[in-house]
């Protein structure tokens, strides 16, 4: 489906309902979400969409994905996009996912590697600096991205996690390194799960529960999964990052979860799940 300027988007959201709580959604000719708490805050975040950008064929339209399309395409879908969120795309720094917990600490030393430079780092699922006005970004088509902001040393994280990256706690590395670099107290961080497949959408086998039900424990069984008939599980991302989350001192009540599935929205964001590789790959973006 080709999009158009000044066309509403809302009717793709089987969700729509939760959006205002959860994310705010900003449609027209680039259409992208932001996170409330993050916009309250005053800090530049957003989640890109498969629309308003200039891939074409099973990439179309909006593909952040670098080294998938020629670099002149990938880089006006950054242009446009990061115009819409006031953000210098040439500082944007991208990761290099390999379903690692590996963070990488970024420096001005970085900017612009992945939509403008090559990258001199590889298995980095992980992205954290205090420098303002440098434009994190991780990618996604069903995998759980994890915001985070230190509000009293100025610092911010953005972390990709798969269900690799989650069982190996992937949010817990983020703040870690955090912590280590920045000095970030657990405490005073503020954290965010964007968009991504949820429980009812994601199937897992009995050999992936195993490996969660070893990270988290019996005790919480019930709450990361339900058993099916069949002997396979319907996994709970969200929950075990938030899980994550509170246990390496986020407090509970800083911890938002933006609540719409890429699955249940494929018809607007892109689904590893539904479309499998041959679709791009959305972003998420978060600068002080």
């Amino acid at each position: 489906m080709k999009a158009e300027k000044n066309v509403s988007h809302l009717h793709m959201l089987h969700r729509k309902e939760n959006v205002k709580d959860h994310l705010n959604f900003h449609d027209g000719d680039v259409p992208y979400f932001t996170i409330p708490v993050f916009d309250a805050l005053g800090l530049k975040n957003g989640f890109t969409t498969k629309f308003g950008g200039i891939s074409t064929g099973y990439y179309a339209e909006m593909n952040m994905a670098a080294l998938k399309e020629p670099e002149e395409i990938i880089q006006e879908n950054y242009r446009r996009i990061c115009q819409k969120l006031q953000m210098d795309e040439k500082k944007a720094v991208l990761s290099y996912q390999t379903h690692t917990v590996n963070v990488r600490v970024v420096t001005e030393e970085d900017f612009g590697k992945g939509p403008f430079k090559l990258r001199d780092y590889t298995d980095t699922d992980g992205l954290v600096t205090d420098l303002p006005g440098v434009p994190l970004v991780t990618l996604y088509a069903d995998c759980v991205p994890l915001y985070f902001y230190d509000p009293v040393k100025k610092a911010i994280g953005l972390s990709h996690a798969g269900w690799r990256g989650t069982v190996h706690r992937m949010a817990e590395s983020t703040v870690r390194k955090m912590r280590s670099v920045f000095g970030t107290d657990p405490g005073d961080v503020v954290a965010a799960i964007g968009p991504s497949i949820c429980r009812d959408c994601y199937e897992v086998g009995p050999e992936v529960a195993a490996e969660f039900i070893q990270a988290f424990g019996e005790a919480h069984k019930t709450e990361l999964m339900d058993e099916k008939p069949d002997g396979k599980f319907q996994l709970d991302l969200w929950a075990a990052n938030r899980l994550v989350m509170k246990e390496c001192g986020i407090p509970e009540n800083q911890i938002f979860v933006t609540d719409i599935c890429t699955k249940c929205c494929s018809d607007l964001l892109y689904s590893h799940r539904v479309m499998g590789k041959q679709r791009g790959l959305l972003a998420a973006l978060l600068s002080l």
